[in-house]
């Protein structure tokens, strides 16, 4: 897979999330063959959905679209690293795979305290390796022309 190819449209997502009034994140599907299959910001401040993040709406809206057997030999991409509630989504949809871009570690270094993200410092392998299911996880995979990509909305945005 182009990792590249899938993290900078995440990034334009990211971007695309926060010009629409949500926070900068951004994540898609990907079938077993490369093809983008669903796209999704964050769309948590604007629809005032408090699981809108990018992850939890692109496993909401697989999980209504696909079987689970079909969403094992899928990718999810993200450009951070899925926080406790996006990896259970991504769990109990059944997407066999993730790959994020920067850590929860690095994103809570942007983002500080700030109330609109008070991220948990929990690796996402951490709450994986508590469940049943063998779902693979690569990541922090950005290059740095591509963190720079998924780190810079984030740049002035956090309080």
């Amino acid at each position: 897979m182009n990792h590249e190819k899938y993290f900078k449209r995440c990034a334009e997502i990211a971007v695309e999330s926060m010009e629409g009034g949500n926070n900068p994140f951004g994540a898609l599907l990907v079938d077993k063959d490369g093809n983008i299959l669903i796209e999704s910001g964050n769309i948590e401040v604007v629809e005032k959905d408090i699981t809108g993040h990018a992850e939890t709406t692109v496993a909401k809206l697989a999980g209504k679209k696909y079987s689970k057997e079909f969403l094992w030999e899928t990718t999810l991409y993200s450009t951070a690293e899925p926080c406790c509630m996006c990896t259970g989504a991504i769990y109990w949809a059944n997407i066999g795979k993730i790959v994020y871009g920067i850590s929860e570690r690095k994103l809570l270094e942007l983002t500080g305290s700030d109330d609109k993200n008070p991220t948990f410092d929990i690796p996402c392998r951490d709450i994986l390796a508590k469940g049943q299911k063998n779902i693979i996880v690569l990541g922090p995979l950005a290059t740095p022309e591509i963190e720079q990509m998924i780190v810079k909305p984030h740049i002035g945005f956090w309080g």
